[in-house]
Parts: structure tokens; sequence; C-alpha cells
């Protein structure tokens, strides 16, 4: 009977568009419940917590992790109590709610900051070592985005009528030490959706630690679990975008048009672009147990956003989305003594790349080649090139800043499509370096110069998606 919903950190820095578009609007004929509300903490707190998620820049945590000479993370949580009330104020105004609010953070950022204090006491002994805790420190930042925003909106949805519960997941004060799964079935064993509407956090604590698998994919993960574990009927993302067939600010938002169905092959070669509709690991447990996963866009509400299922096919083999991204870097390895010899160089090159852990979009190998196309920062790269130049003295190497697009479907099997494909990218005056089309006719990459990425998309959303009628597919979502 009910919904597991999670609502994205941008949608929940609004929470007027989140009450009257996704709670008030988004009830299922007329009832308020038998929906479970997933949140991820306000837009750009995570970031603060624990580092930016696309420059890098270090938070709370990286600050703390390579601070044993100096104490440069207590005036960055000094800063982020300082935003946190700012939130609080503009949510609660000057009213006893406010009081409560800042309250309940900074008894969480309080207890964080003593934590860490004693740590890094405990860590000046020598027999202590600060590497081993920094993942239990990491969970344990990265929790408090989720529990104050989940606080909040329940608290706010209280104080509007909704019979609404804060659900901590975070284990904040626990002495157990359980799974995800046991957590979860512990918090909802006594809930009834019919009448309560849990605003749950997206971090979870468990025995094994979130972070150290799903790492900023935590909140889908418990999103995932929670779906699975309660058999809810169908499972929706908000987010303040449509998943469209490609970016509007590239070609124009007359052209780009919501995709409407598709199925979850396709969602995690968005993934592996890093353009997640969800992290492939928690859409595996929704496609094993046959829950749907819909896509919508808070600030559309009415919109029936797009479906994504394990069996779906489209009723007519095509392109339904060009997606991509910038900054990649091309690791290419040539080496004579490669031929015939090729598994232990590329095991051994993906060891080297495992143990800096840069994430391999593509990757290229010939008789005696291999290019891995890395979504990484320049000095990871750059530590990965040179103990592969150590591994191997005589090789040679090249490295080159690229853009990868991918023509992306649920069933692409349309011959020629490769011919037109390269064609329409011709046409732009792109300049190809690469092309992969693998034999599950899904997608393809073209790696393509930096520079060329935007016109590449233009052109390949302009000869393979934009000539289709997408009526019907939209019409399928709802």
């Amino acid at each position: 009977m009910h919904t597991i919903e999670k609502i994205g950190g941008t949608s929940m820095s609004d929470y007027e568009s989140v009450r009257d578009n996704i709670i008030f609007k988004g009830a299922h004929n007329g009832d308020l419940y038998q929906r479970v509300f997933v949140v991820s903490a306000y837009g750009g707190i995570t970031d603060k917590l624990l580092e930016h998620k696309k420059n890098g820049r270090p938070g709370i945590y990286g600050l703390f992790a390579n601070s044993m000479e100096d104490k440069t993370w207590l005036h960055a949580v000094a800063d982020l109590k300082v935003e946190l009330h700012e939130i609080n104020q503009g949510l609660f105004g000057d009213t006893e709610l406010l009081e409560e609010a800042n309250n309940f953070i900074d008894e969480r950022i309080n207890d964080a900051q003593t934590c860490l204090v004693d740590l890094h006491s405990l860590c000046m002994h020598g027999h202590f070592a600060l590497d081993a805790h920094l993942a239990t420190v990491r969970e344990m930042l990265a929790s408090i985005g989720e529990a104050h925003s989940a606080w909040n909106t329940a608290t706010l949805l209280r104080r509007d009528g909704v019979n609404a519960c804060f659900l901590d997941l975070t284990g904040w004060n626990t002495d157990k030490h359980v799974s995800l799964d046991e957590r979860i079935r512990l918090a909802f064993e006594d809930l009834d959706l019919s009448k309560v509407l849990p605003v749950v956090t997206g971090y979870a604590h468990s025995q094994d630690g979130l972070m150290s698998s799903f790492d900023r994919g935590y909140s889908e993960m418990t999103f995932s679990r929670l779906a699975v574990i309660t058999q809810a009927r169908e499972a929706i993302i908000h987010k303040e975008f449509h998943l469209s067939s490609a970016d509007p600010r590239l070609v124009g938002e007359e052209n780009a048009v919501p995709i409407g169905r598709t199925n979850y092959d396709v969602a995690d070669q968005l993934a592996n672009l890093g353009m997640e509709a969800i992290h492939p690991k928690a859409a595996k447990g929704l496609r094993q147990n046959n829950i749907a996963l819909r896509v919508k866009n808070t600030f559309e509400p009415e919109h029936a956003g797009t479906l994504i299922t394990g069996d779906y096919v489209s009723d007519t083999p095509c392109v339904e989305i060009i997606a991509g991204c910038k900054g990649v870097y091309a690791l290419e390895i040539f080496d004579q003594d490669m031929a015939g010899n090729i598994h232990d160089y590329d095991h051994e090159v993906l060891s080297t790349i495992k143990r800096f852990k840069a994430h391999i979009v593509s990757k290229d190998i010939n008789a005696n080649t291999i290019t891995h196309f890395l979504a990484t920062n320049l000095k990871t790269v750059k530590r990965i090139r040179a103990a592969l130049e150590e591994r191997y003295p005589d090789a040679e190497f090249n490295q080159q800043k690229v853009a990868i697009v991918s023509a992306i479907g649920s069933d692409m099997q349309i011959p020629g499509i490769l011919a037109k494909t390269v064609q329409a990218v011709a046409k732009g005056d792109v300049s190809v370096l690469a092309v992969h089309q693998s034999m599950r006719q899904v997608d393809m990459q073209f790696i393509v110069k930096e520079s060329d990425y935007d016109q590449a998309v233009k052109s390949l959303h302009e000869s393979l998606v934009e000539i289709h009628d997408h009526g019907r597919a939209i019409c399928l979502a709802s």
C-alpha cells in the first residue's frame, strides 16, 4: 500500500515546495499517509561536513583527517553551527520551535566536537593511529546533516497539520551495532503507516558502515533497503529537475524532454557517468525485488516523471538520452612487452587505479596499449601514473584531459546507428578520439576533446533524440 520516497538536498532547501508539492499534492487520493520520506541533508551541508563532492575542497572531516598539527577543523565546526542556525532561523522564524531546533542540532554538533577533540588527544599518543578511526569519524559527521534536515522537516510538518514523526536511523546514542536491514526493521516494527508519516534520516548506522561501501551514495542505499524490507509498491525520488533526454542548458529547454519510461540498465549507465538517477548498488535491490523507481521533479508535481523498471524495453529501438561528463583523464600506457601478456598488465594497472580510488568510466585495450578513462582529479592521476612508471620503466605513458559523451537507450539495436551517430558528431565539426559500443546495445560512448563536449551533446541530441515523438513515453510513465 505504501511508497518510499527520497527528497534530494536541493529540494530539501525549499521547505514550502516540499510541503506543498510533495507532501500535500503528492497525497494518494487525498490520503497524506502510506508514505515514508527519506531525506538528504540541506544543499551543501554534507560538503561542509565531509568534503565538496565535485572539487574535493575539505570540510570538517577533511580538515580533521589532515590536521594533527593544527585545529583548523574547529573553525569549520563553528562556521557550520552558524550556518545551521541560519537555516533554522529561515525555517522557524522567531518562535519557540527555533529554540528547540537549535538545541537539537547543537547537541549533535557539540557531541561530535567533543569526540573529535578526545580522539585528537588520544592519537597524539604513539600507540594510537588516527587512520584506524577515520572511517568511524566520517560516518559520525555524515549523520549530522540528515538528522538536522529530518528533525526540522518532521517538526515543521506537525506544525502544519501533518502527523509526522522523526525517525532517526543514525544510531547516535545506540548501544547496539546491528546490520542496516535490522536497524530498519527495528525502527518500523511498531509504526502504523496509515496514521503516521515518518521522516527518515538518509544516513543509517550499521555495523559494517554505509560509507565504507557506498560513500556519498549512502542515502540512496537507505532508501533502497527501506523499499525492499517494507515491501513498498513503488520507490520515488524527488529531484530539482526531470530525468531528461539531455541537459536543457545545452540543448534548449524546448528540445529536452523527460524520458518518461526506461529501465535500470539505463540508470546504471547514467550512474557510471556521474549523473546518478540512483546508486547502482541501490538500484540492484529494487530491480531484484521488482520495485519500480519513479524520478519526479519537485517543482512540477503534476508531472508523472520518469518510471524505471527492470523489464522495460522501448516499443521502437531508439536513443533515449544523451549524457556525458567532463573533466575525465585518459591515461594511456604503451609497452611492446604487453603483446601476448595483456592479462598481467591489465591486472596490475587496475590494482593501482583501485588503490588510489579513481573511478573508471571506460577503457580501451589492444595488443600493446591500455587506456583508462578516469573520472578523478589531476593529483590522483599523477599518483597513479607515478606508481605505474615505477612498475613499468620501459613503457610509454600519455595522459590527456577529455570528455565523454554517451548515447543511451533501453534498446538501441538499430541497423546503422553507429554510422549515423558518428556522422552526427562529424557534422558538428567534432573530432572523435575514441568510440565504444557494447554488444548489449544500451550505450555508445564518444571520447572527445573537452572543448568539444557541448557541441557533441547538441549534435547527438538533434540527430538521435529530437527526431522522435516522446509523447507516448511520457504518457506511459503515469
